[in-house]
């Protein structure tokens, strides 16, 4: 098989950074959506330079911390450091891994006959490095088996080779019998989560594209719901006409789709149900879904025929403090400055800020529904992050209505530029937006 097209590890993390940021790409000009397809005729999505600019950051974040290596259970973290993936299938198996050691190529272990397809068809990682595993899938082998052990001591030998065996070894999430295999055969376990999360914050141009060819997908399913949402029609026909759109349009995963109406908006329960939708409801749809394994959350809130004044008050009052958020989204300011301008838990409702916790909410986007930063008076008001440029994240506010039952629940997705925010989330919702109006 020929040599790997790409060295990643010959770019340092501030050169990819760079590269990456820089071709094809003008603050001043609207971000791209430009479709599924690779063409000839205009560059759009470069995976192989998407690829060195993940790797390149994962290195810097190692090498950035205490750690010798990162040992990685979590999917998204094995597909931002391997470009590797098996399909949503994996996603809660705990079957796959991956070990980025010192300054050698990542080693990926996969399950079954994936690790014969990667060495024909991923040529950016040596044949070598790709290796069958099997763990336990989450206990349902015993640990006694010996597997986890195996692997425990294959892993030791692997950082022995590359030198850093003396260092801690950073993990992301493990099985707890894995996590004893790992200490028996001499390894400083320690998090590792948070040397990936601090990796991942900052997004090059391809991931940005990625993110706002998801957030262009649900734009067009907010257009098929704002025509089938009337009466007679059930938060479940919803939530099944929209998964249909949606891997039509090219969706690798539907996470969920929250559907909420009625009386059933406040309090918000996170969840759809088979209720009938009735005339004067206000309904609220939160879709969460991947392209190529980036992710949206994108909420947005109808009136079905015609709407009440508290109805329209409460939707007014929740795009003012969306709004406000937004406004403020610049390279420099810290999150505990977002945060402030959302109101207080007791403003709206609720006895505590845990208690109203993801109610006025921002998080980052990217191969995660979760990433950094996180914006909410429970954690940033005394732990501020600063935005830097290049972070893609969520910013969504709730407003309960004065009738007691109905609510209004909004969401943006913004993309940080060197002088603000864009925002990439763009069907409307400046003003509240009435279905099949009477």
């Amino acid at each position: 098989m020929n040599e790997p097209i790409l060295q990643p590890r010959e770019i340092d993390a501030d050169t990819a950074l760079r590269q990456a940021l820089a071709p094809n790409w003008r603050w001043d000009r609207a971000i791209p959506a430009p479709g599924h397809m690779s063409v000839d005729f205009e560059v759009r999505v470069d995976h192989r330079r998407m690829h060195a600019y993940r790797l390149a950051r994962a290195r810097q974040a190692l090498k950035n911390s205490k750690c010798g290596a990162l040992l990685l259970f979590d999917v998204n973290n094995i597909r931002y450091v391997t470009s590797t993936k098996i399909g949503e299938w994996e996603r809660d198996k705990l079957c796959r891994f991956a070990l980025l050691a010192g300054d050698n190529e990542p080693v990926l272990w996969d399950f079954g006959s994936a690790a014969v397809h990667h060495r024909l068809y991923c040529d950016w990682m040596p044949e070598s490095h790709f290796r069958a595993g099997m763990l336990g899938m989450r206990g349902t082998v015993p640990p006694a088996v010996g597997l986890m052990k195996a692997h425990a001591e294959e892993i030791a030998d692997l950082l022995r080779q590359a030198g850093v065996a003396d260092m801690p070894v950073g993990v992301d999430l493990a099985e707890t019998a894995m996590l004893f295999e790992l200490q028996r055969a001499g390894l400083d376990v320690v998090d590792g989560q948070q040397i990936m999360l601090d990796a991942r914050e900052i997004k090059n141009i391809d991931e940005i594209v990625l993110l706002n060819q998801a957030a262009a997908m649900v734009d067009g399913v907010y257009h098929m719901i704002w025509e089938e949402l009337k009466p007679g029609v059930r938060e479940n026909d919803i939530v099944a006409k929209a998964n249909k759109m949606l891997y039509e349009m090219g969706s690798d995963d539907v996470e969920a789709i929250n559907a909420i109406a009625g009386e059933r908006c406040n309090p918000h329960p996170h969840n759809f149900t088979d209720r009938l939708i009735r005339p004067g409801d206000q309904a609220f749809f939160d879709i969460l879904q991947s392209y190529q394994g980036y992710r949206t959350c994108y909420y947005r809130t109808f009136n079905v025929g015609r709407a009440t004044p508290v109805q329209t008050d409460a939707y007014v009052k929740c795009r003012e403090w969306l709004d406000a958020a937004i406004e403020l989204i610049r390279p420099g300011v810290s999150t505990d400055k977002v945060a402030s301008v959302w109101p207080k838990a007791e403003e709206f409702g609720f006895p505590s800020e845990l208690a109203a916790f993801g109610l006025q909410f921002g998080h980052g986007l990217g191969l995660a529904l979760h990433e950094r930063p996180i914006i909410s008076r429970l954690v940033s008001l005394d732990n501020p992050m600063e935005i830097k440029t290049g972070m893609v994240f969520a910013l969504e506010t709730y407003c309960p209505a004065s009738d007691g039952y109905s609510a209004a629940r909004i969401e943006e997705e913004v993309v940080v530029t060197d002088t603000g925010c864009e925002v990439i989330s763009r069907f409307p919702a400046e003003e509240l937006p009435i279905a099949n109006r009477y």
